[in-house]
């Protein structure tokens, strides 16, 4: 009777963990018979060094990078699911999230949700296995500052001129990395990435690309077409492997 009691306090308290997590980070722990799975929600605008207005839904870097450094030395999760929502945000705190997420030696698959837009591109195909459900959306578009596009060396889109060649090559060579970094985590080439970049049919006054679930798989940046029930399988396979 006694150790009857001992458990179920152990399980109440687990619980209470588990939904504190879900409230603080989005994220919840499920054992299944395959393992122990890791979900973690990346949400709303990426949050840098400076922090979101009041009233927006943020991922904050500084909580997401420990808690991934976390994850990867935990004994007891055995995969991770990455459940992404996001309207961009922070270029850096984005890339250095997605970096970290594609550092993970545990099996590790995204599912786009909503939508994947500007660094979140990266965020969805930085998982050793990505999809998207048909209705997900992704916009690709150079990078910006202060919500403007740089097109050229001369010029912003709003017509500011930037004074120091130094400040558009800081945003190129940033630009490149993001290019980089998808082309060497997708089946898309670096070319055809930038090409969707710089598009300007697509967008009414803006250079850059909205495309969908499908299309995203059609181009090679998302890998398979899908939702829970795909991205758990694939996950639930690769977790029996790993553990022989």
């Amino acid at each position: 009777m006694e150790k009857d009691k001992e458990t179920k306090a152990t399980e109440e308290r687990e619980g209470s963990q588990v939904n504190q997590n879900v409230v603080d980070f989005g994220s919840a722990m499920t054992k299944t018979a395959h393992g122990t799975v890791y979900t973690l929600a990346i949400i709303g605008q990426i949050e840098g060094h400076t922090a979101a207005p009041n009233g927006t839904k943020t991922t904050q870097y500084e909580h997401m990078l420990p808690l991934l450094a976390k994850l990867e030395e935990s004994r007891e999760v055995d995969g991770i699911l990455f459940l992404l929502n996001t309207v961009g945000g922070d270029v850096e705190a984005g890339l250095a999230i997605a970096e970290l997420i594609a550092g993970l030696t545990k099996p590790t698959a995204a599912i786009v949700l909503g939508g994947s837009h500007s660094i979140g591109v990266p965020l969805a195909v930085a998982a050793q296995r990505s999809f998207a459900v048909p209705s997900a959306a992704m916009t690709i578009h150079p990078v910006r500052i202060s919500g403007t596009v740089i097109a050229a060396p001369q010029t912003l889109m709003s017509g500011t001129v930037i004074a120091a060649p130094q400040t558009y090559n800081y945003f190129q060579r940033l630009q490149e990395r993001i290019v980089a970094f998808v082309a060497g985590h997708s089946r898309i080439s670096a070319e055809k990435f930038q090409a969707l970049m710089l598009a300007k049919d697509d967008m009414a006054a803006d250079v850059g690309s909205v495309i969908y679930g499908e299309e995203a798989v059609h181009l090679g940046i998302i890998d398979q077409l899908g939702g829970l029930r795909e991205g758990l399988d694939w996950l639930y396979r690769k977790m029996n492997e790993t553990r022989g």
